[in-house]
């Protein structure tokens, strides 16, 4: 008798897994796991799939030995499961293989209270006397300095010891169903080889933003914490997972000095000689700052480094850096972008020494969004983009010709060829207008059959 394959079935087989078990048991340990989960958590990166499968390709931590397989629930767990010290776990190169089981808090103290900016505040530190000493009106367009300042920087060493989770190499963190760490910056600095899938990652708010005077015309508010920062590492796979701010929108935060107050910074940026980096099927939503993939316009040791893959991700009402590139040899290929609305900026940031190599993505567009502008030049000379597609208000998807229509509506012209043709793909590329069919529904957290 033929059998019916069902849904979680269809998708285990899409993704190139098994099919999953028709109930996940009471996780209390590494026992208890699902055959699927334990499948998934053992699972490198598959053959010729993106940068990170150069070379010796990307295990993370699927060389784990059982006392180095651990389910966590709390960030004390998750540290402890990470080497112990938070401080010292970035050099622990042993293999380790983690499952973040249901909603973890960044902000979660000793006792397993939820610490608040105030409680990590130094004492010399207020905003409002913030506020007070650097207004420009009386400050004057110099950077702050003085004791206030000072205190910013104190509180900003205090905020990253607690919220910044340093990743050792050789790891592999994968969440279970519903999995969310809110409030975190997972680090992964001089650690190659590391995979991060199936998680959430929520609001990963600066308690004490820098006000830049010089930064734009009128200056703006930064903020230090990505929800994924690598740098320095090289095989890095970013895979299924969720970025959002949650219910802390940056639309919702007040103004400043003229400028919104902004207490969020990138997704998952890939900075300071990192490389050989694959993200793929995730799902950005809400977002401002999305995707940095070089530090500086700094010729230097960048030169040759951020070589990154983006496939089947979902960008989804967010506003720039969807990247934003220098120097590295960039493949975008095979996303959907859903943009417009209030604050949208452009899409592909097309860098100094920037080689970006963008085919077959689709764009849905509100009105109000240009396709001249999913482009924007920060200091680069060239992009190969092909076979866009674009459906915008209630006309049908159409082929359109992104570069042309950038370099008919602004100067200088940017030339069509980046120089460089991808070779590492797992598979044939998709025709753009299937995208969103495959894309939207299989890209983020939970979509992964466990």
């Amino acid at each position: 008798m033929r059998r019916i394959l069902g849904g979680a079935t269809v998708v285990a087989l899409l993704l190139g897994a098994a099919p999953a078990a028709a109930a996940r048991p009471d996780v209390r340990s590494t026992e208890g796991l699902s055959w699927l989960a334990r499948h998934l958590g053992r699972q490198a990166l598959p053959e010729r799939d993106g940068w990170a499968a150069e070379g010796a390709g990307t295990t993370g931590g699927s060389a784990a030995t059982p006392d180095r397989t651990r389910v966590v629930r709390s960030r004390a767990e998750l540290v402890a499961a990470l080497g112990g010290d938070n401080a010292s776990n970035a050099t622990d190169a042993t293999p380790k293989l983690i499952y973040v089981d249901g909603a973890i808090d960044g902000f979660e103290g000793p006792d397993g209270t939820t610490l608040s900016c105030a409680d990590l505040a130094d004492p010399g530190y207020r905003l409002d006397a913030y506020l007070a000493a650097y207004d420009p009106a009386v400050w004057g367009r110099v950077a702050p300095a003085g004791p206030v300042e000072e205190a910013r920087v104190r509180s900003v060493t205090n905020q990253t010891r607690q919220t910044q989770i340093n990743v050792g190499p050789n790891t592999t963190v994968v969440g279970l169903p519903g999995a969310r760490l809110t409030g975190f910056t997972l680090m992964i600095d001089r650690a190659p080889n590391v995979i991060v899938r199936n998680l959430t990652f929520a609001d990963a708010r600066d308690c004490f933003p820098a006000w830049s005077p010089t930064d734009g015309e009128a200056g703006n508010w930064n903020s230090q914490y990505d929800q994924i920062s690598v740098r320095r590492s090289e095989h890095v796979w970013v895979d299924h997972n969720s970025f959002t701010d949650g219910d802390n929108p940056d639309s919702a935060q007040p103004v400043y000095f003229g400028r919104p107050y902004q207490v969020h910074d990138g997704s998952l940026d890939v900075t300071h000689t990192a490389s050989l980096v694959t993200a793929s099927w995730n799902r950005f939503t809400g977002r401002d700052k999305l995707m940095l993939i070089g530090s500086s316009n700094t010729v230097g040791p960048d030169v040759g480094r951020l070589k990154v893959t983006l496939h089947h991700n979902l960008f989804d009402g967010v506003l720039q850096r969807l990247p934003r590139v220098r120097f590295g040899q960039v493949d975008v290929h095979n996303n959907h972008y859903r943009l417009g609305g209030d604050g949208f900026q452009y899409a592909l940031g097309v860098g100094v020494q920037s080689a970006i190599h963008a085919e077959n993505n689709f764009f849905t567009l509100d009105p109000t969004v240009d396709p001249a502008d999913l482009l924007y030049d920060w200091g680069g000379t060239a992009l190969t983009e092909r076979g866009s597609w674009v459906r915008q208000g209630g006309v049908p998807a159409r082929p359109v010709d992104l570069l042309a229509a950038y370099n008919a509506s602004h100067d200088p012209d940017l030339a069509a060829d980046a120089g460089w043709t991808p070779t590492l793909r797992r598979g044939p590329v998709l025709p753009a207008p299937l995208v969103p069919l495959l894309v939207d529904p299989l890209a983020g957290a939970d979509r992964l059959p466990l």
